[in-house]
C-alpha cells in the first residue's frame, strides 16, 4: 500500500497535475517557423518549392543545416528504466519528464527537441532503433536508461552515428560534480592527484564522476567504491561489471564508514542518509562532500557542518548553496556542439564545460548579474563553489569554449571563426527563452521582505501567498476580513494558518486604526480630508490601509489593483506614498516574454500625454528596473516617425526624450525616434541611419503616451501566445508598490511579489550606499 500523501504533497501533485493538463495539455509543441498565409507561401513550404531544398542537401548533405532543423534539434530518447527516483516506470509514464526536459532545452539554451519514449529494454535492439534517427536529429540526449545497459547503449551509439550522443545522467552530473570538486580542492588547498576519493554509489551517474575526475588527475588508486553490496574490491565473490571493474581495488575496507575514515572527498550518488556525522568526523582535514542523491541527500549540510564545520558541502537540493544541478551544462554543451556541426561530444568538450563552469564561480559579476541578484553575495567561496544554475553568463562562456574544444579535437564540421561575434549572437538565448524571472526568483528568496496584499480575500492572492510561502519569497500580510479568509483558504485546500504563514490585517478591527487614521488626516487634511473622512476612508479602502501600513513601516511593499480600477488605487498610493525624493513623476512598465523578444513597454497606465522631460526621467526609472531582470536595458523611444521623416510635434516630442535621455544616462545603449520594427531589428535601422547608437533590438519601449503603450501592450499579450507578463511595475514611487489589473492571474500576482522584494532589496542598498 502507498504511503498516504502529507497535505504539502497532496497539494503539490494537485497543482502538477493541474499545470500538465491546462491550458493545452503536455508542455511542449510543434510550432511552423515560417509564415503559410497564402498560395505561394505553400509553393515554397511544400511542393512544387521543396524541392529545391531536397535537392541542394541530396547533392550536399552539409546543406540540411542550412535548410532544415535539424541543426537545432535534439531528440531526447528514453525507455523508462531508471526515471529520476521513480525507477523502471515504463517509457510512457516517462514521458513528461522528457517533455520536461525538451522544456528545459527550448529555455535556456532555445533547443527544439522531440522527446522520444520508446517500448524496448533490449541494448542492441534499443541502438537499432535509435541510430535509424540520425537523419532526423542534430543530436541525441539519453535519458532515464539503466545502468550497466545505458553504458552500452552510449558506447555504441557514438561509434556509429555522426551526430552528438549525451548521456546526461552520466556526464552532466560528472561535470557539475568535477566543476564542484576543482573549486573545492582550490579553496582547501589541496592537490588533486593527492587526494582520497570515498564513494557511495556506482550507478551510472557515479562511474562517470570517477572517469572525469580520474581526467582531471584523481588517482585510480585513491578512489575507493561502495555498491550496495559494500566496498567494490577484488575478490569480492560477486560477478563485477566492466564499469566497476576499473575501480575495484585491493583492500580489507568492507563498509562506506571503513572507505570514508581519511577521505579527502566523498562523492555520492546513491540514497539518503548513509553518510552519518560520526563518519564525517572521521573525515581528513577541511573534507569537500558532494552528496548528489535526490531529493534527499545522502546527508543534509546542517549535519554534515555540525560533525565538521571545517567541510564544504554540495547537494542537488536548490535550497542550500552550491547545487549540483544538470542544467548548469547540458543545454549548453549540446547548444555549443550544435552550432558547430560537432558529431560527438568529446572528452576535451566535458573538460571545457568543467573548467568554464569552475571559472565562472571566480569571475568578476557583471553590473547586470550584480542588479539581478540584490541581497546575494555572489562570491567565490565555501558557499559558492559552483555558479547558481540561473547564471545567464553560463551560456556565453560553456557553448564557445565547447564549439571551440570540439574544433580543436577535430570534430567540428562548421567551425566557429568568429568567438566574439558567436558570443554576441548567443545573447538572443539569454533574453529571449522565457526565464527572465529567474534571477528576480533567487534574489527575492535572499532577503524576504513583508509584502502587503490589498485584496487578502482574492482566492487567487491567497494561492500565490501559498507560492510564496512554499518558495520563501516574502513574508506575506493580508488585508482582509478573517472569517471570509479563513472560509476561502478552507474551500481553495490551501494550508495557509492566519498568525503562522501571515500576518491578517483585519480593515474592521485593527488595533493602529486610530493611529492610520489620525496619519492619514495630517497628510490630507489641507485636500478636503476631514477627521470623519479620514476615519470612513480608511474603513472602505484596504488599499488605502495597506498604503499607510507601509508608510509607516510596518510593510515593506505593497500589491493591490485585483479588484477596482487602476486610477483609484494609484491616487491612494500617491497620495499616502507619493513620489521619490528629486523626482516628480511616476508610471508604469509592463513587461512581456514572447516567442522572439522579451519587451518592457512604459509607461502603460499613469500619464497621458508626458513631456520631453517626464519622458526621459521615465526611460531613466524604467532601465533600471529592466537591470533586475538580469539584462541590460536596450532603450527605443518609439514614433510614427523615423529619425526625422515627421516633423509634428509627438515626433519632436519623442527625439527631444531620446537627447535628453542620452544626457542623464549615456552608458545605457538607446535611439530614436524611430519606427516599431527598427526598434526590433537592427537591419531595419541600418537601413536608414547606419550609424544607429543601438545595437541588436530594443528590449525597453518608450511610447509617446498612454494611449499607444497601452494598446501596444494589450495586443501583444493577447497575439503572443504563451507569454510570461509581468505588471504593471509602478516606478517613481518613494516606497515600494504596484498596482496590477483585475485580469491578472496568480502567477502574476506570485512574480510581482518576488520583484517587489527585489525592489525593496535594490532600495535599501541604494539607501544604505547613499550613507
Amino acid at each position: 500500500m502507498a504511503t498516504p500523501l502529507t497535505p504539502a504533497e497532496q497539494a503539490l501533485r494537485d497543482a502538477a497535475l493541474e499545470y500538465h493538463r491546462s491550458p493545452t495539455r503536455g508542455k511542449i509543441a510543434v510550432t511552423p517557423t515560417k509564415p503559410l498565409s497564402n498560395q505561394r507561401d505553400l509553393s515554397l513550404a511544400y511542393s512544387p518549392g521543396v524541392a529545391y531544398a531536397c535537392l541542394a542537401i541530396e547533392e550536399d548533405p552539409k546543406l540540411a543545416a542550412d535548410f532544415t532543423s535539424r541543426a537545432n534539434l535534439v531528440g531526447v530518447v528514453t525507455n523508462g528504466t531508471a526515471v529520476l527516483g521513480l525507477g523502471n516506470i515504463g517509457p510512457l509514464a516517462g514521458k513528461p519528464v522528457m517533455e520536461g526536459k525538451g522544456c528545459l532545452f527550448k529555455k535556456f539554451a532555445g533547443i527544439d527537441v522531440f522527446d522520444i519514449e520508446l517500448a524496448e529494454n533490449d541494448p542492441d535492439k534499443l541502438v537499432e532503433i535509435i541510430a535509424a534517427l540520425e537523419p532526423t536529429l542534430g543530436g541525441i540526449n539519453l535519458e532515464d536508461i539503466k545502468a550497466p545497459e545505458c553504458f552500452y547503449v552510449e558506447q555504441k551509439l557514438r561509434e556509429r552515428l555522426n551526430i552528438p550522443v549525451f548521456h546526461d545522467d552520466q556526464h552532466g552530473t560528472a561535470i557539475i560534480s568535477s566543476a564542484a570538486l576543482i573549486n573545492g580542492l582550490e579553496l582547501v588547498g589541496k592537490k588533486i592527484g593527492e587526494v582520497k576519493l570515498a564513494v557511495s554509489g556506482a550507478g551510472a551517474a557515479a562511474i562517470a564522476c570517477l572517469d572525469l575526475m580520474v581526467s582531471l588527475g584523481v588517482k585510480r588508486e585513491n578512489i575507493f567504491v561502495v555498491d550496495s553490496k559494500g566496498v567494490v574490491r577484488e575478490g569480492r565473490g560477486d560477478t563485477l561489471d566492466v564499469s566497476k571493474r576499473r575501480y575495484a581495488q585491493h583492500t580489507h575496507a568492507r563498509t562506506l564508514a571503513d572507505v570514508v575514515d581519511g577521505a579527502d572527498v566523498f562523492l555520492g550518488c546513491s540514497a539518503a542518509g548513509v553518510l552519518t556525522g560520526e563518519m564525517v568526523k572521521t573525515m581528513a582535514a577541511k573534507p569537500i562532500i558532494l552528496a548528489l542523491a535526490n531529493p534527499e541527500p545522502e546527508i543534509r549540510p546542517e549535519i554534515a557542518k555540525a560533525a565538521r564545520p571545517d567541510c564544504i558541502i554540495a547537494t542537488g537540493r536548490s535550497d542550500y548553496p552550491n547545487q549540483v544541478n544538470n542544467v548548469l551544462c547540458f543545454p549548453y554543451i549540446f547548444r555549443g556542439a550544435l552550432d558547430c556541426g560537432a558529431t560527438r561530444i568529446t572528452e576535451a568538450m566535458k573538460l571545457a564545460c568543467v573548467h568554464e563552469i569552475a571559472a565562472l564561480a571566480k569571475a568578476e559579476t557583471s553590473d547586470e548579474v550584480a542588479a539581478a541578484y540584490a541581497g546575494k553575495e555572489l562570491k567565490f567561496g565555501p558557499d559558492y563553489l559552483i555558479p547558481t544554475p540561473f547564471d545567464a553568463r553560463l551560456i556565453l562562456r560553456i557553448a564557445p569554449a565547447v564549439a571551440l574544444a570540439a574544433a580543436e579535437s577535430g570534430v567540428a564540421t562548421r567551425p566557429i571563426t568568429d568567438p566574439q561575434a558567436y558570443r554576441e549572437q548567443l545573447t538572443k538565448y539569454v533574453y529571449q527563452t522565457g526565464m527572465f524571472m529567474r534571477p528576480v526568483f533567487l534574489a527575492a528568496k535572499t532577503q524576504p521582505a513583508r509584502v502587503v496584499y490589498a485584496e487578502g480575500e482574492d482566492e487567487r492572492v491567497l494561492r500565490a501567498v501559498q507560492v510564496v510561502k512554499d518558495e520563501g519569497l516574502a513574508k506575506p500580510i493580508l488585508v482582509g476580513r478573517p472569517n471570509v479568509i479563513e472560509m476561502r483558504i478552507e474551500r481553495a485546500g490551501l494550508r495557509l494558518k492566519a498568525g503562522v504563514d501571515f500576518e491578517l490585517v483585519d480593515p474592521e478591527d485593527d488595533p493602529r486604526y486610530r493611529a492610520c487614521w489620525e496619519d492619514y488626516h495630517r497628510l490630507m487634511g489641507r485636500d478636503g480630508i476631514s477627521p470623519e473622512a479620514a476615519k470612513a476612508a480608511l474603513r472602505r479602502s484596504n488599499t488605502l490601509i495597506s498604503s499607510m501600513l507601509v508608510r509607516r513601516g510596518d510593510a515593506d511593499a505593497l500589491l493591490c489593483g485585483l479588484v477596482g480600477r487602476f486610477d483609484h488605487h494609484f491616487d491612494h498610493v500617491k497620495n499616502v506614498l507619493g513620489a521619490r525624493p528629486g523626482s516628480g513623476t511616476m508610471a508604469t512598465m509592463n513587461a512581456l516574454m514572447l516567442e522572439q523578444h522579451t519587451l518592457f513597454i512604459a509607461d502603460t497606465f499613469v500619464n497621458e500625454e508626458p513631456t520631453a522631460e517626464q519622458l526621459a526621467e521615465i526611460a531613466q526609472m524604467a532601465a533600471e528596473e529592466v537591470q533586475r531582470f538580469g539584462m541590460p536595458a536596450k532603450v527605443a523611444f518609439l514614433s510614427h516617425s523615423m529619425y526625422g521623416s515627421s516633423t509634428r510635434a509627438s515626433a519632436k516630442r519623442m527625439r527631444a526624450a531620446r537627447e535628453l535621455f542620452v544626457q542623464r544616462c549615456p552608458g545605457i545603449e538607446s535611439d530614436g525616434e524611430m519606427q516599431g520594427d527598427a526598434a526590433l531589428s537592427e537591419t531595419i535601422r541600418r537601413a536608414v541611419l547606419p550609424d544607429t547608437t543601438l545595437s541588436g533590438a530594443a528590449n525597453l519601449l518608450v511610447l509617446p503616451n498612454i494611449d499607444a503603450a497601452n494598446i501596444l501592450f494589450n495586443v501583444l499579450k493577447v497575439t503572443g501566445g504563451h507569454g510570461v507578463t509581468v505588471g504593471p511595475i509602478l516606478l517613481g514611487a518613494a516606497a515600494t508598490a504596484h498596482i496590477l489589473t483585475p485580469s491578472a492571474t496568480m502567477r502574476r500576482v506570485v512574480n510581482m511579489t518576488a520583484l517587489a522584494v527585489t525592489d525593496v532589496a535594490a532600495a535599501r542598498a541604494s539607501a544604505h550606499g547613499a550613507e
